[in-house]
């Protein structure tokens, strides 16, 4: 199985749409393995994204995601960072299609609403930053098989 690590900025804790974003997740048959709320450090945001440091849009990037609590979640099933990647859209809202979450929530892209892992190695690296290894559940689902 494949993990990857999605965070619901804190524009989406504003505007309550955790609990809708989650259950897209799980209706697809994504499992959750952990979860949190909480506000992310400046010194962990410059950690996550450390390569745009040289771009125009880092300090801002930087002061968004920090602004407000977040929910930091890891999935997994097969190919989850694929899947997980299609259902979210495109960076730029104005061009990602219609049923992505940001083709259905977002509008800027700069406050895009989630952030999801680009492959498996940087999903690796993000949930090691995110959360530690007694934070990970191990658990089997018994809907799996139908999956």
């Amino acid at each position: 199985m494949e993990q990857t690590l999605v965070i619901l900025k804190p524009n989406a804790v504003q505007r309550e749409l955790i609990g809708d974003l989650i259950s897209r997740f799980e209706r697809r048959g994504l499992k959750i393995t952990a979860m949190k709320l909480c506000s992310i450090s400046t010194e962990t945001a410059a950690h996550h994204y450390r390569e745009h440091l040289e771009e125009p849009f880092y300090e801002d990037l930087i002061s968004f995601i920090t602004s407000g609590p977040s929910v930091i979640i890891v999935l997994e099933s097969l190919a989850a960072v694929t899947i997980v990647r299609s259902m979210v859209g495109t960076t730029n809202p104005a061009d990602a299609a219609p049923g992505t979450i940001r083709g259905d929530f977002a509008t800027s892209p700069g406050h895009n609403m989630i952030h999801a892992s680009d492959s498996i190695e940087s999903a690796k690296k993000e949930i090691e930053l995110f959360f530690s290894s007694d934070e990970m559940m191990n658990y089997k689902l018994s809907v799996r098989p139908w999956l």
